[in-house]
């Protein structure tokens, strides 16, 4: 056999091989590098979610989200539940300094209470995304309502109700929750700035409830012994503001106090609107808020930037519900998210 032929035998066998090796990686596919890279830097990461409590729908339906990716990506997530107690979520937060978790995810009880520990916890090289109510001190990440947003939102719709010629009366309350709270010193901001623009109306009482449904009803009631006329009312959260729409049921106020409140968007809720207890549900859709929470963690757990160094915030949709518009899509259980 001639050389040439040797060669040309050779270059034929070694085609035949290339082109085999080449039809059996484009059978298998190709490994994406961004994937590989993705899951190698979250995997054996650690979060820890520090709430004001467990027990009611907002915690329970972002720990539900936040737990879901976690198992599906590999890190591990962990609750530190203080139970209502300032102190205890202090104690708790002071702690995890020491173990240094990637994240903690903090629900702050207000705007004081935690803004030293936070930029402690960011000087250990920990990184912080606040969920829902802010600190004075900024973080790396923030997720969740605008409650100034939320507050010219409620005061607009009881000014449409109220104002002059509008109601029975000009005279409205409104119940707090905490008055050191995010929610409250927030969305009052901006409650007072649609009033400003409605001087008519008058705030009989505005007074704090603690989140508790019981006092809440009985303010409530004892503001309409007080005032017979009362127009309208907004509450600070749906939890709280049932007791308020109990007392003006009660009162058989019914058809004449205009009630508006905010809250997650949880299934009880949007029941609430729908057997007319609530007139206007601003809700800040918990599902959605877990959603991003959960995009800042991963985006979190992957950067190489220093905790505190680079400072983001997202102030999630609102959804105004009523019983024209209250449905499944607005509305949402536990169930759904686990």
């Amino acid at each position: 056999m001639s050389t040439s032929i040797l060669r040309k035998l050779l270059l034929t066998a070694a085609f035949v091989v290339t082109a085999v090796t080449a039809a059996s990686a484009q059978d298998q596919g190709l490994e994406n590098p961004r994937s590989t890279l993705f899951h190698q830097e979250l995997k054996d990461k650690k979060v820890v979610f520090l709430p004001l409590s467990m027990g009611f729908d907002l915690t329970e339906g972002w720990a539900a989200v936040m737990r879901k990716q976690a198992a599906r990506l590999g890190y591990s997530f962990e609750i530190r539940d203080p139970a209502w107690s300032t102190d205890a979520g202090t104690r708790a937060l002071s702690s995890l300094i020491t173990e240094k978790p990637d994240v903690i995810v903090l629900h702050n009880p207000d705007i004081q209470s935690y803004a030293r520990l936070i930029k402690q916890a960011q000087s250990a090289g920990i990184k912080i995304v606040q969920i829902n109510l802010e600190s004075n001190s900024t973080s790396d990440s923030y997720v969740g309502a605008d409650w100034t947003e939320i507050g010219i939102q409620a005061a607009e719709a009881v000014a449409e109700k109220c104002d002059t010629g509008k109601g029975i009366s000009t005279k409205i309350a409104i119940d707090t929750g905490v008055p050191t709270a995010a929610s409250d010193v927030f969305q009052l901001d901006g409650i007072y700035k649609v009033l400003k623009q409605h001087p008519a109306i008058q705030v009989v009482s505005q007074q704090a409830t603690e989140y508790n449904a019981e006092k809440a009803r009985s303010i409530m009631d004892t503001v309409l012994q007080q005032h017979t006329d009362l127009c309208g009312a907004i509450g600070i959260w749906d939890n709280q503001d049932t007791g308020t729409a109990s007392a003006i049921q009660q009162a058989g106020k019914g058809n004449q106090v205009f009630l508006v409140t905010s809250g997650g968007g949880n299934k009880v809720g949007c029941e609430n609107v729908e057997k007319g207890l609530f007139n206007l549900y601003i809700s800040y859709n918990v599902p959605l808020q877990g959603d991003i929470l959960n995009a800042e963690i991963a985006r979190l757990l992957q950067i190489k930037t220093a905790a505190g160094e680079v400072k983001t915030m997202y102030f999630t949709p609102l959804t105004q519900i009523t019983k024209a518009n209250v449905n499944q899509r607005n509305c949402w259980t536990l169930d759904d998210l686990k």
